[in-house]
């Protein structure tokens, strides 16, 4: 089961038919469940080869197909460019502080520094292995703007032929719009009809 929040980016793919994506730090595998069931060609990679075991593991038990690779994003390459990239990164997980308030206590602006700019180097990476007309989601569940709008900007910024691809109101849960620049930001308190939400930042690239 995944949270509202966690939800959102894989639905911001639509339907795959049949075309290949890339499902980057993909364990436990809940997106990568979603995208197969939509369509997708999925290739799902993660480092962490005992996550990836759950993720087989829920593979098997719901029958939906997909290619998993245990590997460093930023070590590895796919064969070829693909339609699009799903990269729900490794964050500081503020977000999910009303299941779990501990974790607004061991995270410090030193390690959210950090794993802010691991997630800028793997974005920019894989943006390289996404086709001209391709699809890159970029997502993290996180309360910090280090992690998620700043993290978007400096991509941009150095990233010439990608713009923001508007997200419509359908596409999100009801009660969610995109700010200014196209982000959606899931604060806390957010979506109390549909059971409440973590707190989540994602974002959907374009490339020309």
């Amino acid at each position: 089961m995944q949270d509202i929040s966690a939800a959102m980016p894989a639905r911001l793919l639509g339907e795959g038919e049949g075309r290949t994506v890339l499902d980057l730090c993909a364990a436990p595998g809940g997106k990568t469940m979603q995208l197969a069931s939509a369509g997708w060609t999925v290739i799902a990679v993660d480092i962490s080869e005992s996550r990836l075991a759950r993720l087989s593991e829920n593979l098997a038990r719901t029958g939906l197909p997909a290619k998993v690779v245990a590997a460093d994003v930023m070590t590895w390459s796919p064969p070829a460019q693909v339609d699009a990239i799903l990269l729900d990164a490794p964050c500081s997980a503020t977000g999910i502080f009303r299941r779990h308030p501990d974790v607004l206590h061991r995270v410090r602006p030193r390690a959210i520094a950090a794993l802010a700019e691991a997630q800028r180097a793997m974005l920019a990476r894989a943006a390289d292995w996404l086709k001209p007309g391709g699809t890159l989601v970029y997502s993290v569940c996180s309360l910090e703007p280090e992690e998620g709008e700043r993290v978007a900007d400096a991509f941009l910024a150095s990233h010439s032929g990608f713009a923001v691809a508007p997200i419509a109101a359908e596409e999100l849960p009801a009660g969610l719009v995109p700010n200014d620049k196209g982000h959606v930001r899931v604060l806390p308190g957010a979506l109390v009809e549909q059971g409440g939400a973590d707190g989540f930042f994602v974002v959907r690239f374009w490339r020309g």
